[in-house]
């Protein structure tokens, strides 16, 4: 790639007139060997996974084989419909979409890992969403799906997108930044506005530790994937009303790397701390022990 920082990400765009998910996309067929076409195909493949994970997370059964998580995507939307929801629609169907996926992941269901199948709600559940309110065709989602990748590409690659390695600030947290700078790219925003959308998007998320409990991808992960796609749907906001990372978004994801960096291990996927060691967390656990 040409680009090492997001900084250098948004000049690039900006000195060559695209936006960035036209630029990754070009980027990612040099970098392959394969054709834009080949590529693009690929992404548009990947899409339809993301957007069949919502619906069978809204209309089939999500109960997890633990037990523990499953159907709250459709509680949601019920609730939505029933009366008028505090969030709005837009914003409550961004949630709802983002649990739809993530207990479509909990109970062995198929989705694509946007940075990990941890957070692999908040990408799919901002993009359908936004794509349904604003009527946007599959190629301008799969372009957005292109910048998305872009953001983690830098964010990986500076940091960590693993919650073993620097806690649920690094999922959920880099899941959130990549969902807030495509969704201001697909919105129009500058290659600038699209960066500044991750440092506002990442800040809000530093220091969230991973806390899984009874070691399972479901509790507390499924609900602040939901959390999170509000997250991302805000910071685009803020970044296309002209508010800016008053710390440089890749100083942000440094502070990303330090902070993980010296997270107790406890605090690191290994349901040693935090949620997973209160009584309750140890009560579920025993209760899965014995099974």
């Amino acid at each position: 790639m040409n680009f090492h920082s997001l900084e250098q990400l948004a000049v690039l765009s900006a000195e060559r007139g695209v936006t960035i998910g036209r630029l990754m996309l070009k980027e990612q067929a040099m970098e392959s060997g394969k054709s834009p076409e080949q590529e693009f195909e690929l992404m548009a493949q990947y899409y339809n996974v993301m957007k069949e994970a919502v619906k069978r997370g809204l209309t089939e059964d999500t109960t997890s084989r633990s037990g523990l998580t499953g159907r709250d995507a459709q509680r949601v939307m019920a609730f939505g419909d029933g009366q008028e929801m505090s969030l709005g629609k837009a914003a409550g169907d961004a949630m709802a979409y983002a649990l739809a996926v993530s207990e479509v992941n909990a109970s062995m269901g198929r989705i694509i890992a946007t940075p990990t199948a941890g957070s692999a709600g908040i990408i799919p559940g901002v993009f359908v969403s936004c794509q349904e309110r604003f009527g946007w065709s599959d190629e301008h989602m799969v372009y957005g799906l292109f910048a998305a990748g872009a953001i983690g590409y830098v964010i990986a690659n500076n940091s960590f997108v693993s919650g073993a390695e620097g806690g649920c600030q690094a999922e959920v947290g880099s899941a959130i930044g990549m969902a807030a700078g495509a969704l201001t790219d697909m919105r129009g925003g500058t290659p600038a506005q699209s960066i500044h959308a991750v440092g506002l998007a990442l800040k809000n998320t530093l220091g969230l530790i991973c806390d899984p409990v009874g070691g399972l991808v479901e509790i507390p992960c499924i609900v602040r994937n939901g959390f999170g796609a509000v997250t991302a749907l805000a910071a685009a906001d803020m970044a296309l009303a002209g508010v800016r990372s008053v710390i440089p978004s890749d100083e942000v994801v440094q502070v990303m790397l330090e902070v993980g960096s010296s997270m107790p291990e406890k605090h690191r996927e290994t349901a040693g701390g935090g949620l997973a060691q209160t009584p309750t967390g140890k009560a579920i656990m025993n209760n899965l022990r014995k099974r």
